[in-house]
């Protein structure tokens, strides 16, 4: 298995690792000679890509590749494989058996905080959403062009060591809004190296959502955060007082409850199947601060 990763920012690091242990080679493409060394430090080969330009190096890499993971959010132009810049996929990676392309549950949209499955229309709000519906599909027919198997992988509010509400409690930056009714999922990242490394595994091509089994009100999970700590949770803050950016405000304003049913009859088990045991295992390892 030769696996190479567009985008290996913090889930694709986490792919990149779960693969290593069984992969004959993992590279990882990245922006920036900063980050390309820290790649290297975590064992994973890195190649430079700015997300436009497929130079020599990384041309090389998707003509081994066995396996692909895009990572790289679309933008307006699309995705960067399948721009009418980008050269023909398929005759510059010719040994592809298995894709797999991190998408986001922001493509079902709002749903008023009721259950949602790979089934249901999606319906995205946001303009980064829309590309995204737009990325899964241009992958989805390119892997049935190609008869090659795709699982387009939909992520829920992703966290993990470095990135959890025990820094932004330990930083200052934690804050509880309250908005009745609303509640997120969430997914540890390397639950979703896991995932990824079991569908590449298997050669299994279809859509799944990579999420917990427990949505819930987003101050919950920072006042669990601060009772592991043992440090007073800040105050509960009304949703329309709060100073929020846009971004952020895009996110209040999708509610539903994300079903992970799909991905468990795969026979795949996530090792942290609610914030609860997460944030636990978190604290007790040590792990939280990340590296």
């Amino acid at each position: 298995m030769h696996v190479l990763i567009l985008g290996a920012g913090y889930s694709g690091t986490a792919i990149a690792k779960a693969m290593a242990l069984t992969a004959t080679s993992v590279i990882g493409t990245t922006r920036t000679e900063e980050k390309a060394a820290k790649l290297e430090r975590s064992g994973i080969r890195p190649v430079l890509f700015d997300g436009e330009t497929i130079a020599d190096e990384l041309a090389t890499a998707l003509g081994k590749a066995t396996h692909l993971i895009q990572s790289i959010a679309p933008g307006r132009d699309g995705d960067p494989m399948f721009r009418a810049t980008s050269p023909d996929l398929a005759q510059i990676a010719p040994n592809l058996k298995w894709i797999g392309y991190l998408s986001t549950v922001g493509v079902y949209g709002d749903h008023g905080g009721e259950w949602v499955t790979e089934d249901m229309l999606r319906k995205p709000v946001s303009a980064r959403s829309v590309e995204r519906v737009e990325a899964e599909d241009a992958w989805i027919a390119f892997g049935k062009k190609q008869d090659i198997p795709v699982a387009v992988l939909r992520l829920s509010g992703i966290y993990g060591p470095g990135r959890n509400a025990f820094c932004n409690l330990e930083n200052g930056t934690a804050r509880r809004l309250v908005k009745p009714g609303q509640v997120f999922n969430r997914i540890r990242v390397e639950d979703i190296g896991a995932a990824a490394l079991f569908l590449a595994n298997t050669g299994t091509g279809g859509v799944f959502n990579i999420t917990d089994n427990e949505p819930a009100p987003p101050q919950d999970v920072v006042a669990e955060a601060a009772r592991l700590m043992g440090v007073e949770p800040p105050p509960e803050t009304p949703f329309e007082q709060a100073e929020l950016s846009p971004m952020a405000r895009t996110f209040y304003g999708e509610n539903k409850r994300v079903s992970n049913a799909r991905m468990r009859e795969t026979g795949f088990e996530f090792a942290f199947p609610d914030y609860r045991v997460s944030l636990a295992q978190l604290w007790q390892s040590g792990a939280w601060r990340g590296q």
